[in-house]
């Protein structure tokens, strides 16, 4: 099992527990122990955990917030949806990702691979991305940074999305419905996900199934924008064919 591989199964495993035992994780891992010491050392480094003698857990956050709780949700399907959607992209591609859960656990997977360039408005996958030793670039969008600091947003990050183009955009997802498209619970992320939107050919969305169906607040795009919908399960057939009708692809990511 590779570094980066092994680090994203340990982050699940605290995602989904609270808290992990080196001895657990080398079991699990069939791993060193010092190997595994060594992978809690480099997530520690960079903030994903907090160590303890024999083990690790999730960093304490002071009136813990929505993202962080979110973090900890449905995290097999966004694992799944991450590691689909990281196939879709090839050496050399040129992405904008968006602030979101789904796309920390897609910033993960595309940490394994190599010559990727990534622009982002998050600090967490800006940090994700470089888990692992590769030629990947990333480019951190500066901006007014939101109160659980984990991305920036508003006018000054808009307006340095604006001197990037990318050939695609691959954006977490508040909500999305047939008939109202994308959308979003949050004012400035949704004003994040039009700029980066304009500057690129094609967009990708990943939408666990919680998040379909639905119909948030801030509109984002409409559905006939989009080129492509990642989620873990099937759709109704109503949902197929209005898909196929806007002319979007849905990749499901299978077990």
């Amino acid at each position: 099992m590779w570094p980066a591989e092994r680090r994203s199964n340990i982050l699940d495993l605290l995602r989904e527990n609270g808290r992990v035992t080196v001895d657990d994780l080398a079991e699990r891992m069939a791993s060193s122990r010092e190997t595994i010491r060594r992978d809690l050392n480099h997530l520690s480094i960079q903030g994903h955990l907090r160590k303890f003698h024999g083990g690790a857990e999730l960093p304490h956050v002071d009136g813990e917030s929505s993202y962080h709780i979110r973090m900890t949700e449905n995290v097999r399907a966004k694992r799944r949806i991450a590691t689909r959607a990281a196939r879709l992209f090839d050496r050399g591609a040129t992405l904008f990702v968006d602030t979101g859960t789904t796309t920390v656990f897609f910033a993960e997977e595309l940490a394994k691979a190599d010559d990727i360039s990534v622009i982002t408005n998050s600090s967490v996958i800006a940090s994700s991305l470089v888990m692992a030793e590769s030629t990947n670039r990333v480019y951190v969008i500066g901006g007014q940074q939101s109160g659980d600091g984990t991305c920036t947003f508003g006018a000054l990050a808009v307006e340095q999305i604006s001197v990037f183009h990318a050939a695609d955009v691959v954006l977490a997802v508040g909500a999305l419905d047939i008939s109202t498209g994308l959308t979003s619970y949050s004012v400035d992320e949704a004003e994040i996900a039009r700029a980066m939107i304009r500057q690129a050919k094609t967009v990708t969305v990943l939408a666990d199934s919680s998040k379909l169906e639905r119909t948030a607040l801030f509109e984002v795009c409409p559905l006939n924008r989009l080129d492509r919908v990642v989620t873990e399960n099937k759709l109704d057939d109503k949902s197929v064919a209005a898909f196929k009708q806007a002319n979007v692809e849905v990749v499901v990511a299978s077990e």
